[in-house]
């Protein structure tokens, strides 16, 4: 893509998603947003317009994703973080179930080679199992359309599926119910703990280090009750729409057959993922007392920063979520690779 056309297709990206979140903003649907960007973007990459999102702006938004996220770390919170080991436990089980099942979804369904079904049904991990998986002789572009469509789906069913059965109704004003006003002393510590965050992830080369690291460091100062600001529901707006349609241009200049195909068996691996976090979700509620809307959005098959953002759009326990999609992606980034090799060998 030449320069002035790689210019034009970021400037429409963005417009899409502004009017696609606009839209169904109006039409008063569940995180319009972000699904509005999405929506707005995949069917544009599908129909051939070109569509990118800057790599700044992208980075940007993930990083201030990440400090909303370490804000939800409460004096209250941190002290209940005890009562989440037993949930960890049940998601490494998990984790191993799903990815096995899922495996044996894309083998024998689609009928990919063993790399590319083991890398493809890891649930979780995007970038790394298309990296790892790549580097093992998968096929990179169909690892990353089962990831990317399996995002697409698990966001929308999670989406409406809490408007439909979960009770959850929107605000008036179509954003979530957060604080507006920040004194200028969060907002410097925020913004702070937002560029410390990604320079000393970027270092320590911690994976998803653009929303791991302002969260870590945002987490630290809210749990120490160094400020106790929430994000302005403007912000959130503008974080949705960047990560909606951030999820819309991987499908950029994707024939509309291989996206068909990619999401029509993106949506059988959602289904059978979904199954299993419910399932899972059922077990944490009644071993560990979480409630199942948090339970469920933890293990669900969605990315960090998608499944994160829909949990502070819900109100639910954002902390809860977001620390269990950081511990499944160190499980798989750590452990999917090594695994393989092993059975492989076997």
């Amino acid at each position: 893509m030449h320069k002035h056309e790689l210019t034009r297709a970021k400037i429409t990206c963005l417009v899409l998603g502004v009017a696609g979140g606009a839209l169904f903003y109006l039409l008063h649907l569940p995180l319009p947003w972000m699904l509005g960007a999405m929506a707005a973007t995949t069917i544009a990459a599908m129909s051939g317009v070109r569509v990118a999102l800057m790599p700044r702006l992208r980075l940007a938004f993930i990083a201030i994703l990440g400090v909303m996220l370490g804000s939800a770390f409460t004096p209250e919170i941190v002290r209940s973080i005890g009562l989440w080991l037993g949930s960890f436990g049940w998601l490494a089980v998990y984790v191993i179930i799903a990815t096995a099942v899922v495996f044996a979804f894309y083998r024998r369904v689609a009928r990919y080679d063993d790399v590319t079904a083991y890398f493809s049904a890891a649930p979780g991990g995007l970038s790394e199992m298309i990296l790892a998986g790549g580097a093992l002789g998968g096929d990179e572009r169909r690892i990353s359309l089962a990831h990317g469509a399996r995002i697409l789906t698990a966001i929308f069913a999670l989406s409406f599926g809490y408007r439909w059965f979960g009770g959850y109704v929107p605000p008036a004003d179509g954003s979530p119910v957060l604080a507006t006003v920040l004194a200028l002393e969060d907002w410097a510590l925020l913004i702070g703990c937002g560029i410390a965050g990604i320079l000393l992830a970027r270092t320590l080369r911690i994976p998803a280090y653009a929303l791991v690291g302002p969260m870590v460091l945002s987490a630290i100062a809210h749990g120490a009750g160094l400020t106790h600001s929430r994000p302005p529901v403007w912000l959130v707006a503008m974080a949705q729409i960047v990560v909606g349609a951030m999820v819309g241009s991987r499908f950029d200049g994707v024939k509309p057959r291989v996206v068909g195909q990619a999401l029509l068996l993106a949506t059988g691996a959602t289904i059978v993922l979904l199954a299993f976090a419910a399932l899972f979700g059922e077990a944490v509620e009644r071993s560990v007392g979480i409630p199942f809307s948090a339970a469920l959005l933890a293990f669900a098959p969605g990315g960090l920063a998608e499944m994160s953002l829909i949990a502070l759009s819900l109100d639910v326990d954002a902390a809860y979520v977001s620390s269990h999609h950081i511990v499944r992606i160190f499980m798989i980034v750590l452990a999917a690779p090594a695994l393989f090799r092993l059975l492989r060998r076997g």
